[in-house]
């Protein structure tokens, strides 16, 4: 394959693994926290972000949310996530929307959510890097 485009993968919470790249998932905001500065090392540049708690049927996820996309997402509304990918913060696994990744309102609610199953409790170890 030259294109070098990866085969989305449709996703419930409950199978999301580290290292998974261009997930598309459906899930609901549950709790999102205070919003916060962070200074990047990188570039010395300063970006909002607040950490949401999101869920469907299988499984609850922290997922970071940055910048501009703070103000597109609510406590309660089901969202589309296409293209998201799924990283380690601290050994605990995270979902991530990144810059190519797209969030929209989903078109059915998700009704039932369970909150039992924590996927961001588990600690990982980091996927070797290549």
């Amino acid at each position: 394959m030259s294109d070098n485009k990866v085969e989305a993968i449709e996703a419930t919470i409950s199978e999301l693994k580290p290292g998974m790249k261009s997930v598309n998932i459906t899930f609901k905001v549950m709790s999102r926290t205070e919003e916060r500065t962070v200074e990047s090392r990188r570039d010395g540049e300063t970006y909002r972000v607040l950490d949401a708690t999101v869920a469907d049927s299988t499984a609850n996820i922290m997922m970071p949310i940055w910048n501009d996309a703070i103000e597109t997402i609510e406590e309660g509304v089901t969202y589309r996530l296409l293209n998201g990918y799924t990283g380690l913060f601290r050994g605990n696994l995270r979902l991530q929307l990144g810059k190519f990744g797209s969030i929209s309102k989903a078109e059915e609610p998700i009704e039932e959510v369970n909150m039992e199953l924590d996927m961001s409790v588990e600690e990982h170890s980091s996927p070797p890097r290549r």
